[in-house]
Formats: structure tokens, C-alpha cells, sequence
């Protein structure tokens, strides 16, 4: 009976020595072909208006939380608002649909009008269809350009990388309602 817990606690001690699964367990390197991907990477240009609208009888944005100060800072400080937004093919409302912007802005500057954006980029048309980019950054809200970075996506994006620039079209400053143009360029397989 000894010998058979002995043989058994060896044969278990080698398994656990010698299983590369348990050896490697949290990673391990992988080729691109395991998962499908590519050798060589695509770079892409997108450019689309995103539509924020606060006002009128149908919203794409609402503030959903404030801060203690939000109503006496003049930057708004600690407002955070949700979206879902239209991006569309050119800057009137309504002309084609590409897709969504869902996610979050805070104002997240005490001196500056300027926000945290956190936002997919949800597409609707052509080979994009059902594939999502994911932005996170900085909006200075009154600069010319505001460049915020891609941090990955779905789908065709899967593994994206690139950076977004975004110019204010149109705001109408009375409310707060405005058109976005974006150009993306972002690298993805």
C-alpha cells in the first residue's frame, strides 16, 4: 500500500514537472496563425460626423451624474454624461448612418473646458459592419484638433491600434448640441 502512494506521488510529481500546460499556465507565446491573423497589417482612414445632441424632444446624451462643485465650477467639473450618438457620412443629420458612438465623457478638467472620453465606435455599413473601434482620452473641447488615441477594437479592428482627430463642425453654444467631424486612422489586420 506504501509503495503503490509512493509510485502514485512520483507519477504526480513528474506530470506536474514535465506538463508544459502547468509550466506556462498564465502565458505563452503564440504564432498569428494560431488565431488567424495576418502577416502584414492594414492601415484604414475613416471619416464620419458624430452628433451629440443634448437637447429637443430626443437626446443621443444625457448627464447622468454630477459632483458637488459641477454646478459652480465654470468647466462643469465632475459632470459625467452617457451617449449613444449617430455618426453619419456627412454632417446633416440626415444623411446615411454609419454607426454609433456609445460610452462616457466627464468634464475632468478644473481649469479648461475640457473631457474624459471613453466611446466604441459601433459600425453599421460595408465590411465594417459589426465591428467596433474603442477611444479613450483627452477632448479639449475649444482646441482646433483634438487628437485622442485607439486602443484597440472588434471585428475587423481586432487588434487596432491608431489615433482619432476630431474638429468641431458645428456647436451651437445655446444647447450645447454638436456635430463632430472625425478622421481615424488605425492599423488593424
Amino acid at each position: 500500500m506504501a509503495r503503490t502512494r509512493s509510485i502514485s506521488a512520483l507519477f504526480t510529481a513528474l506530470l506536474f514537472l514535465f506538463n508544459p500546460i502547468n509550466s506556462n499556465a498564465f502565458s505563452r507565446q503564440i504564432s498569428r496563425s494560431e488565431i488567424g491573423l495576418p502577416k502584414k497589417q492594414k492601415l484604414s482612414h475613416l471619416r464620419f460626423f458624430l452628433h451629440d445632441i443634448v437637447s429637443g424632444p430626443t437626446p443621443t446624451a444625457y448627464e447622468i451624474a454630477t459632483s458637488p462643485i459641477t454646478n459652480s465650477s465654470l468647466t462643469g467639473f465632475g459632470s459625467l454624461s452617457i451617449m449613444d450618438d449617430p455618426l453619419t457620412i456627412e454632417p446633416n443629420i440626415s444623411s446615411r448612418i454609419v454607426g454609433r458612438a456609445q460610452g462616457l465623457y466627464a468634464a475632468a478638467d478644473m481649469n479648461r473646458l475640457a473631457i474624459l472620453m471613453e466611446m466604441n465606435f459601433v459600425f453599421f455599413e460595408g465590411k465594417f459592419n459589426g465591428s467596433t473601434l474603442t477611444v479613450l482620452g483627452r477632448n479639449d473641447i475649444f482646441a482646433s484638433v483634438k487628437e485622442l488615441p485607439i486602443l484597440g477594437g472588434s471585428g475587423v479592428f481586432r487588434f487596432a491600434s491608431g489615433y482619432v482627430l476630431a474638429r468641431t463642425h458645428e456647436l451651437n453654444v445655446s444647447t450645447g448640441d454638436a456635430v463632430v467631424e472625425y478622421n481615424l486612422y488605425v492599423f488593424h489586420y
